[in-house]
């Protein structure tokens, strides 16, 4: 099958990788700072089916491509803007900006790999990860006040519910850029590091993840993402399917005899 080059190019805009267990997505529109249009959010949530559908990948790490951002939100270039924001409105993704920044769908750990600036709809998907990891020249922020328009991918409902109040709304109605290490303070970043020891540590975050028994981590996932509406108590009855196969699972039985032997646990498949 021959591709033609705008073809080439519209795929290429957002790549996926899977290797080892572990899917990466990259974001790669360099000339606009990864900013995401149109084509770019279609291809994002197809990624995101493709990788809800395939029961091999244990983890997923998006970022952007390049040095300078992970994402700065919506396309703003002239050729990309063609909504007003009542439109906009009208037509939100169900799944977030992305396909992230919304999604309960997805139960696999995702790591956010923050290598430069995560605004606006870039920020909204960092709220939709369940790990932050950032270099230390990274930059985070809901800037959409600064040109008339709002984070309503989540960005502003996430963030109120993921860090102090005041902190958030010190964010929100001035549209500013935080440091790395001021998101940490406020608990929204796991780990800072120079850029270039960015890519370790964020392995080390998905050796983590694979040591763990993949149908408990599936559960653990689904548990918080579906049940955040929920007491704690009213939580813990619920008989979600990924939480049913884990307590009868190979995974389960490898993890408790490995303890007994004193060795490592080989989770099946792997």
């Amino acid at each position: 099958m021959t591709v033609s080059m705008e073809e080439k190019t519209i795929v290429d805009q957002v790549t996926l990788t899977i290797e080892n267990y572990v899917a990466t997505v990259v974001i790669d529109r360099q000339h606009v700072l990864n900013a995401v249009d149109g084509t770019a959010q279609a291809r994002l949530n197809e990624i995101w089916s493709q990788i809800e559908a395939d029961p091999d990948v244990r983890a997923v790490v998006i970022t952007g491509a390049g040095t300078r951002a992970f994402c700065v939100g919506a396309d703003m270039s002239a050729s990309a803007v063609d909504k007003t924001g009542l439109q906009y409105w009208a037509q939100l993704d169900p799944n977030g900006f992305g396909g992230l920044s919304l999604r309960t769908s997805l139960d696999i750990p995702v790591i956010a790999r923050v290598n430069g600036y995560a605004l606006g709809g870039g920020m909204e998907m960092v709220l939709g990860a369940d790990i932050v990891v950032a270099a230390d020249s990274a930059r985070f922020g809901l800037t959409e006040p600064r040109v008339g328009r709002l984070a309503l991918d989540g960005g502003i409902h996430q963030l109120v519910r993921r860090v102090p109040y005041t902190q958030a709304m010190g964010m929100l109605l001035t549209g500013r850029k935080a440091e790395a290490a001021e998101m940490q303070s406020m608990g929204l970043v796991n780990e800072v590091v120079p850029a270039e020891e960015l890519d370790a540590a964020v392995q080390r975050w998905v050796d983590q993840i694979l040591a763990c028994a993949p149908s408990s981590v599936r559960a653990v996932k689904q548990m918080v993402s579906r049940t955040s509406h929920l007491s704690a108590t009213d939580a813990r009855g619920l008989r979600l399917p990924a939480l049913m196969a884990a307590l009868d699972s190979e995974d389960s039985a490898e993890g408790v005899l490995a303890f007994q032997e004193k060795r490592p646990p080989v989770w099946p498949g792997r």
